[in-house]
Parts: C-alpha cells; structure tokens; sequence
C-alpha cells in the first residue's frame, strides 16, 4: 500500500519550531565562533588607536615603521620614519604599536 502525496505532505509538515530549529542553529554557532570575536577583535584595536600616544613605535598598514612624533587633531598622527623625515597618517591605518615607553613630559 502506498501513501497519497496529500497523507505524505501531511506527514512530512511537521512542527515549524522543529523545521527552522536546524537553521537557528547555525546562526547561534556563527555568532559565537565568527561573529563575536570579529567584534571583539574590532572593539581592542580601536582602543588600541584611541591610545597611541606621542613616542610610541607603530606600523602602518602599508608597513612602514615609525615613531609617534606628534598627534594632530583626533585623526591624524604624525610619524618619524627617518631621522627628519616625518610624515602624516590618518589613525585608522595604523596596524600595530610595537612599543610604548614611558609617558613623554608635553609640557616643554
């Protein structure tokens, strides 16, 4: 005896908690295996930049290495990356800070 598609359909509809239930899933794992740390990632290497400081040794995204000679305004930085050769980069592209000495006196 073979079953009409109409018991077949019924039979295969199932609850619609149980049919999405596989989909959730996987959101659920992306967000804690990708998602998250990308955004975790994300937040530390803004905090990052909020604190580079005049002295520090950064590198650029483009790979130069240079020393924090000044910060101009919020966005731009100033980098030695010669002796007296000095140039301007936006913060954003800043990759890393490889070193931090200690704080440098402003008050000259």
């Amino acid at each position: 005896m073979s079953l009409t598609p109409v018991y077949a359909q019924a039979a295969g509809g199932g609850d619609l908690l149980t049919s999405f239930f596989p989909i959730i899933l996987l959101i659920i794992i992306f967000w804690f295996f990708i998602f998250r740390p990308q955004q975790k990632k994300a937040k530390a290497h803004q905090e990052m930049l909020m604190a580079i400081r005049r002295g520090d040794v950064v590198v650029t995204t483009g790979g130069l290495v240079g020393k924090v000679s000044r910060v101009k305004e919020n966005e731009d930085l100033e980098i030695e990356i010669a002796s007296g050769v000095k140039v301007k980069v936006v913060r954003s592209m800043i990759a890393d800070v490889r070193s931090k000495p200690e704080p440098v006196n402003d008050n000259k």
